[in-house]
């Protein structure tokens, strides 16, 4: 596996892992590498440090960061408070389109989504894709019941 720094037309920087250099150019040139923030998928490899190896030599505490070190998070605050930590840009941009690609092509049937759910599942409603709320243990039963849900962390639209 190889590892690069990658940058799209839009100046967006990402990583990716590729088979080798090979397979990377194969599927840059089919336009299937896209860039995770803004989907473009002119991407181009980007200047890399080189991987030294170091001499093996008696290892050192690695100093503790300091909190004002710490860079700020540039997402929202509701971000943060659903996840352990800082959630990284990347994974927040995937997450906005996710929830753009559901809103698009799914049915929202808010609080009535684990009933909705089962009435599908007995064939007393059409199947589709569905979004909505549950509690913990609406899904709990669901799963019991056979029906497979889903859930995915609801971020802010990404226009705003």
């Amino acid at each position: 596996m190889i590892h690069y720094q990658l940058r799209c037309s839009t100046d967006h920087g990402f990583d990716g892992w590729f088979k080798d250099s090979a397979a990377f150019e194969k599927l840059a040139k089919a336009g299937m590498v896209e860039c995770p923030v803004c989907g473009d998928t002119a991407v181009r490899r980007d200047l890399m440090a080189p991987a030294i190896a170091k001499l093996r030599t008696e290892a050192a505490p690695a100093p503790a960061p300091k909190e004002a070190e710490a860079a700020p998070s540039a997402q929202p605050p509701q971000a943060q408070a659903a996840t352990a930590g800082p959630m990284p840009a990347q994974l927040f941009a995937l997450l906005q389109r996710m929830r753009a690609e559901v809103e698009k092509n799914c049915d929202h049937v808010g609080r009535d989504f684990a009933e909705e759910a089962r009435r599908m599942h007995r064939g007393e409603s059409d199947r589709r894709g569905i979004y909505g709320e549950a509690t913990a243990e609406e899904a709990e039963s669901l799963a019991d019941e056979g029906i497979e849900v889903g859930q995915i962390p609801w971020v802010p639209r990404a226009d705003g």
